[in-house]
């Protein structure tokens, strides 16, 4: 039955009207908190935000100062690394804990240590120091296998003694306590046998930790000894391409002994990868600028070569290598390492601070209320990163620092996008104006500065301002058989037809080859659709009434 021409037209204002930007919350954005921060020295003040959660973890490795209550499980935190004795087995449980373990490699006078040289070590004494600090977290509790019961879920152990490179290396070859069957060899066989057994120390390492300790509730990590290690001025210096399929840039630490493959005895051993992220340069700096694209870089790059979590360390100070050490790095900087690493895949943050620095420091602490506000910000949309999910990431972040551009990432799930953004190029106050797609979904957003922009969107809602795609022509409207779109000229890039539902579901597409397209909806349900129309250089969307 064919509805009346009268009826249908009220019908389309109706709609209309219920579809107007006014009644539908098309975009919502994480607004800022109003809050001063912190002033007085070695304070954090953890009251002026709500409690909130994540749906990942973010390990708190940060100093605690009087807060005897475990503030940072209410804000955003998942894990402790520092508690009060008050906290444990009350306000804080084992599956909250996390513990790095220093010096794993230190403190006996090896050569391990003095040379990073993984040879003509005394294992046995390394195993009694093992043992004595996985019995001293245990308080010599055991389950029944005898394994030590250490209450703790992130368990780090922080190594640092390998060579990085290969000049080093074989600077090895003038030691005396290096054997002499190795120092005999060729620089190239000497290289690889530097390589498998130091890989293989490692591995010997971490397997007496794993045959020692119930690790069944514990998740293991090594700090930095990732596919792809820190690095700040070289990022540019390979292509994408060439960082994500070229052998030679993976730690050898973590290659099987063929060397053609991320793998070996260490790296199979590892729960979780744990890039360090930390930053060098402070503004005005020129380098500064490049912060954002070089921590997502980190995230990015190893989980290019690995299918392990990444979760990244990250430190609200420069790093002590720098001029600008021990400051603390600038609040926007702290906002945004607090958001973005999860838009390009890490599973988690680890917040650290060196432990000695409470006790020898009067600092002011602003910095950490700007990361934990970034916290909150994202928290506003937790449930974007819950169940099936996806990630935009159009440019990768080494493409990114190489052309100065600002840095934009995205979250889908279902119709919705979450956007965002940040230009660390910029100038105070300048205006940024950034176009963000998806498929066949685009918007042009304005930044403002460095701040960080965080907006969702709701991607099946039209706008009066959505570009438009040349002038075509789409009758009759209402339709009950076949629609004909008419274009002035056959489009010069591959465009495609799509129409969907109100609520986002695709029902039918196709692509562009004449002047005169037709669809045919006489299937279709009666009801509102949407018509999409895009290519590369534009879009047109325009709402189609079916009717029977």
């Amino acid at each position: 039955m064919r509805v009346p021409l009268v009826l249908v037209a009220g019908y389309i204002v109706c709609l209309l009207e219920l579809l107007t930007p006014d009644s539908v919350a098309q975009t919502v954005c994480a607004d800022r908190l109003t809050f001063t921060p912190v002033s007085q020295p070695n304070q954090i003040e953890w009251s002026k935000f709500p409690d909130f959660t994540l749906p990942f973890p973010v390990i708190y490795g940060g100093p605690r100062f009087t807060d005897q209550q475990a503030s940072p499980l209410r804000h955003g935190f998942s894990h402790l690394v520092s508690v009060k004795d008050n906290e444990v087995g009350t306000l804080v449980t084992a599956q909250q804990r996390a513990i790095v373990y220093y010096g794993f490699a230190t403190g006996i006078n090896q050569p391990w240590e003095t040379l990073s040289s993984p040879w003509n070590n005394d294992l046995s004494a390394y195993r009694t120091k093992w043992d004595s600090y996985l019995a001293g977290l245990s308080g010599g509790q055991t389950n029944s296998a005898g394994q030590y019961r250490i209450p703790f879920n992130r368990f780090s152990l922080d190594i640092e003694r390998i060579l990085p490179s290969d000049t080093r290396i074989l600077a090895l070859k003038k030691e005396s306590t290096v054997p002499a069957v190795y120092r005999q060899l060729s620089d190239a066989d000497f290289l690889i046998a530097y390589k498998n057994a130091i890989r293989n120390l490692y591995a010997e390492g971490l397997k007496y930790v794993r045959q020692h300790t119930d690790l069944t509730n514990t998740i293991v990590s090594s700090y930095a000894d990732t596919p792809i290690l820190n690095t700040y001025l070289n990022v540019i210096g390979n292509s994408w391409t060439d960082w994500t399929t070229n052998l030679s840039r993976v730690n050898y630490l973590v290659k099987d002994s063929t060397d053609r493959a991320v793998g070996g005895p260490y790296y199979t051993q590892l729960d979780a990868l744990s890039p360090s992220s930390y930053y060098y340069y402070d503004y005005p700096n020129p380098l500064a600028r490049d912060y954002l694209s070089y921590l997502l870089f980190q995230v990015e790059v190893n989980r290019a070569w690995s299918n392990k979590p990444v979760v990244p360390w990250v430190w609200l100070r420069y790093h002590d290598s720098s001029s600008s050490y021990p400051n603390f790095i600038q609040p926007f900087m702290a906002e945004a390492t607090a958001i973005f690493p999860f838009f390009s895949g890490a599973s988690g943050l680890w917040l650290w601070e060196n432990p000695g620095l409470e006790q020898t420091r009067t600092d002011t602490y602003a910095a950490y209320e700007h990361f934990t506000h970034g916290l909150y910000r994202l928290s506003r949309f937790a449930d974007m990163f819950q169940g099936a999910y996806e990630l935009v990431i159009e440019t990768p972040a080494r493409d990114l620092m190489d052309k100065k551009l600002p840095v934009w990432r995205g979250v889908v799930k279902e119709n919705n996008i979450l956007i965002a953004a940040q230009n660390s190029y910029a100038e105070e106050g300048q205006k940024t104006s950034l176009v963000v797609r998806y498929k066949y979904w685009q918007r042009t957003i304005e930044l403002t500065g460095r701040e960080v922009y965080l907006c969702r969107f709701d991607m099946s809602a039209l706008t009066a301002t959505e570009p438009k795609l040349g002038l075509v022509t789409v009758s009759p409207n209402p339709v009950s058989n076949i629609v004909t779109l008419t274009f002035p000229q056959l489009p010069n890039t591959p465009t495609e037809l799509e129409l969907v539902t109100i609520q986002g579901q695709s029902v039918v597409k196709k692509a562009v080859n004449s002047v005169k397209e037709q669809l045919n909806v006489a299937q279709l349900p009666a009801g509102l659709y949407i018509l999409r129309i895009q290519n590369t250089t534009g879009n047109h969307s325009q709402r189609i009434l079916i009717t029977h």
